[in-house]
């Protein structure tokens, strides 16, 4: 790692958790040249949608432990 990348690392673990984690999207996204935000607005409106049909009772959701559990005895 360059001088240069290991200065641009310690800048970004000082950012809050969100920062580093918009820093890192958006340097994801800098290798897809077809990248379409698009797709992440359809996605907010689906996580929107879901969060809805749970607090309307509509939709069960599972525990992060139970969800990992199931997929761990795979």
């Amino acid at each position: 790692m360059t001088i240069a990348t290991q200065t641009i690392l310690k800048e970004a673990l000082r950012l809050t958790p969100v920062e580093r984690a918009e820093l890192i999207e958006e340097l994801y996204h800098s290798f897809d040249k077809k990248y379409d935000v698009r797709i992440d607005a359809l996605w907010a409106q689906e996580a929107e949608a879901r969060i809805e049909a749970h607090d309307a009772g509509h939709i069960k959701a599972e525990t992060v432990e139970t969800v990992f559990e199931r997929i761990n005895k795979r």
